[in-house]
Formats: C-alpha cells, sequence, structure tokens
C-alpha cells in the first residue's frame, strides 16, 4: 500500500503541469475562438488550425465547453468538416469524463 501511496506521489508534479498547461490553453484559445465568431471568419484554413490545437485539450471541461461552441459555429460553414471534428472529439475522448479543475 505505502508503495502503491509513493508511486503516485511521483505523479503528482506531472499532474499539475498538466492541469496548468490545460489551464493556459484555455486562456489562449477562448479569445480567438470568440474573436473569430465575433468577426465571422469562416475560412476553412483558420478554423480547422484552432480546432486541430483545441482538441489535445478536450479533457478539460471549458475547453470541450470551447470546441463545442466553434464546432456549432462551423457546422453552418463546412459541415462535412466539422462532422469529421466532432468524429475527433470522440474517437479521441469520448470514452473520457472531461475534467472538471474548478471543484
Amino acid at each position: 500500500m505505502k508503495e502503491k501511496r509513493n508511486k503516485l506521489d511521483e505523479l503528482k508534479p506531472f499532474v499539475v503541469q498538466l492541469i496548468e498547461l490545460q489551464e493556459k490553453a484555455i486562456i489562449i484559445y477562448k479569445p480567438k475562438v470568440e474573436n473569430l465568431i465575433q468577426n465571422k471568419v469562416t475560412d476553412d484554413n483558420t478554423i480547422q488550425q484552432l480546432l486541430d490545437g483545441m482538441l489535445d485539450f478536450c479533457s478539460h471541461t471549458n475547453m470541450l465547453f470551447l470546441y463545442k461552441k466553434l464546432c456549432r459555429y462551423y457546422w453552418e460553414i463546412n459541415s462535412e468538416a466539422n462532422a469529421n471534428y466532432i468524429n475527433y472529439y470522440r474517437k479521441m475522448w469520448d470514452n473520457d469524463k472531461p475534467i472538471d479543475n474548478e471543484n
């Protein structure tokens, strides 16, 4: 039991770093998504670059919210490509419960 606890304690710094990285990603991506939607950007490459970057952080509840918001916006622009991004999310994260770091 003690050995198991020691191994968990060894992982703690990595978990803390991961959470910090997720929170920094949200700070970076949130204004980009909001500006893109506000300015009614329709360029596929611009939208897809954001979705590509955001996908890695969708285990965090707030990033998942942003990802879904951008997908809803993108649906009217390119529903076929958007469906692919929904499927990318499902393949990568759908079996996992999003992490909510606010509790």
